[in-house]
C-alpha cells in the first residue's frame, strides 16, 4: 500500500509539474500585440466589476480614447477592448465575454469598422482579435462566424499557432505571470501613437444619402444592441474623428437610422472637429489615427460629454481604483519617453 501511494503521489506530482510547466511556457510563448491582443487578454487581469464604461470597436477605440486622461479628469474607470479593424460580429462576441467579468454602467462602441471594411471575412488583423480571448464556447462561436470553415486551423487553437516563437522572444514575454498582476491591472487597454502627420481636414464629407452598411455588419450591430439592452446598460454609438470620407458618412447615415429605430444615441464626432478643437496640423498620426495629443483633445471632449449625459460614478479618491492611478502614470511615462526620443 506504501509503494502504492508513493507511486500515486509521485504521479500526481509529475502531472503538476507538467500542468505549471505548460502555463509558464504558455504566458512566455503567447503573442503579445498593442493591435488587440493585449485589450483582449488585459481584461482578465482587472477585477472584477471595476470598469464602469467599457469602450468597444476598432484601433479607433485604443488609440484615441485615453483611459488615464478619463479617471484623472472625470472619474471614469473605463477600459478600451478592442481590436484592429474589428468587424461587429466579432464584436458582438466581445460584448459577451466583457459580461462574464464585468458590469459596466455604459458601452460606448465606435463604428470605423463597419464604415470601411465591407467583407464577410476580413483576414488582415483578424489574429488580434482572436489570440487573447480565453478559450471557451463563446471564443468557438466567434471564429465560427469570423472564419471560413477551411481556414479555422489558421487560428485555433492559438497555443498551436504560436508555439514556435522561441526566436523571436523579447524582455516583454517574461512579464506576463500571475506574480506581474499589478502592472497588468494598471494596462486598460489604451496604446497611443506618438508620430505626427499633416492631414487635411474635409470638408466635402456631408451627405444626407443613407448606405454601405452590409448585411452582417447590420445583424450584428443590432444583435449588440439587443443584447445591451438584455443587460440593461445604456449604448452609446460613435464615430472617433479621423479624416473621413462621403461613403463613410452614407454608412453613419444608415447607422443613424437604425439608432433612432432602436432608441440608441448615435454621435458622429467627425462633425465637431472645431468644437473639440482638433487641429489637423498637430493632432494625428495617420489619416485614420490621432496621436497622443490628439487622442488628449478627443477624449476630453468625449469625457466632459458623458458626464453631463450619463450618470457616471466618479471614482476618484476611491481606494479601489489604484490600478487607475498607475495607468495615468504609466501613460505619462510613455508619452515622456516618446518626447525624449523623438
Amino acid at each position: 500500500m506504501k509503494f502504492f501511494h508513493s507511486k500515486t503521489a509521485l504521479r500526481l506530482f509529475f502531472i503538476l509539474l507538467l500542468l505549471i510547466t505548460l502555463y509558464l511556457l504558455s504566458c512566455v510563448l503567447k503573442v503579445k500585440s498593442g493591435h488587440g491582443i493585449d485589450q483582449q487578454e488585459g481584461l482578465y487581469w482587472q477585477e472584477e466589476n471595476s470598469i464602469d464604461v467599457m469602450f468597444l470597436g476598432t484601433s479607433h477605440v485604443h488609440c484615441d480614447v485615453n483611459t488615464g486622461l478619463l479617471y484623472n479628469s472625470y472619474g471614469i474607470t473605463a477600459y478600451d477592448y478592442s481590436g484592429a479593424e474589428q468587424p461587429l460580429w466579432m464584436t458582438y462576441y466581445y460584448l459577451k465575454e466583457l459580461y462574464r467579468y464585468q458590469t459596466p454602467e455604459l458601452l460606448v462602441l465606435d463604428l470605423y469598422g463597419p464604415a470601411r471594411f465591407k467583407e464577410d471575412y476580413q483576414y488582415t488583423w483578424i489574429s488580434e482579435n482572436i489570440y487573447g480571448m480565453r478559450f471557451s464556447s463563446n471564443k468557438v462561436k466567434m471564429l465560427l462566424v469570423s472564419v471560413e470553415p477551411d481556414r479555422i486551423r489558421d487560428y485555433f487553437p492559438s497555443f498551436a499557432i504560436y508555439h514556435n516563437r522561441y526566436d523571436s522572444l523579447s524582455e516583454d514575454d517574461f512579464q506576463s505571470f500571475f506574480w506581474n498582476s499589478e502592472d497588468k491591472q494598471a494596462f486598460k487597454g489604451y496604446t497611443p501613437y506618438f508620430g505626427t502627420e499633416l492631414q487635411t481636414e474635409p470638408d466635402d464629407f456631408f451627405t444626407e444619402e443613407k448606405g454601405g452598411l452590409t448585411k452582417k455588419s447590420e445583424k450584428y450591430l443590432r444583435k449588440i444592441i439587443a443584447y445591451a439592452k438584455k443587460k440593461q446598460t445604456p449604448l452609446l454609438l460613435i464615430s472617433a474623428p479621423y479624416v473621413i470620407t462621403k461613403e463613410d458618412k452614407m454608412t453613419y447615415n444608415q447607422i443613424a437610422e437604425i439608432a433612432a429605430q432602436e432608441d440608441v444615441a448615435f454621435i458622429d464626432f467627425n462633425e465637431y472637429y472645431e468644437d473639440m478643437g482638433l487641429d489637423f496640423t498637430t493632432d494625428f498620426n495617420d489619416e485614420s489615427h490621432l496621436n497622443y495629443q490628439g487622442s488628449c483633445v478627443f477624449t476630453d471632449y468625449l469625457g466632459n460629454y458623458l458626464k453631463e449625459n450619463y450618470d457616471l460614478t466618479d471614482r476618484r479618491g476611491d481606494p479601489s481604483c489604484e490600478s487607475y492611478l498607475d495607468n495615468q502614470k504609466l501613460i505619462l511615462k510613455e508619452a515622456k519617453e516618446a518626447s525624449a526620443t523623438g
